[in-house]
This record gives C-alpha cells, structure tokens and sequence, in this order.
C-alpha cells in the first residue's frame, strides 16, 4: 500500500514538472500552435493535482481509512 503511494506521488511529481517545462517552452515559443498548447499545459497543471486530490479522498472513502496505512 505503501509502495503504490510513493510510486504514484513519484509519478505525479514527475507529470507536473514535464507539465512546468512544457508550460515555459510554450510561453517562449513563437508558433501558431503555442497559444492554444500553453493554455492546455496550464490548465492541467491546475487539474492534475486536484484530480489526483480528489481520486485519494474518493479512495479512503470507499475503503473507510482511518489512517493506518498498513495492509
């Protein structure tokens, strides 16, 4: 249980900064396409973590969680 947790965290940590670059790169380059994609890239910097916020307390809902995380 333990496990899976850090590995999805290590997951989202890496998905958000892939996102804060590609955010940067979009607002530096002078493309057609850029306005449209750093929008998107912001965007999901933003729904990300709300998303994955909201799977984990969906998540001890379900399996009524008092806090151990041992099984």
């Amino acid at each position: 249980m333990k496990k899976s947790k850090r590995v999805l965290a290590l997951l989202g940590a890496i998905l958000l900064v892939l996102l804060y670059v590609g955010t940067l790169v979009f607002a530096l380059i002078d493309h057609p396409l850029s306005s449209g994609l750093f929008k998107a890239a912001v965007a999901a910097t933003i729904l990300v973590p709300v998303i994955l916020y909201g799977f984990l307390m969906f998540r001890k809902l379900v399996r009524h969680e008092d806090g151990d995380d041992e099984a």
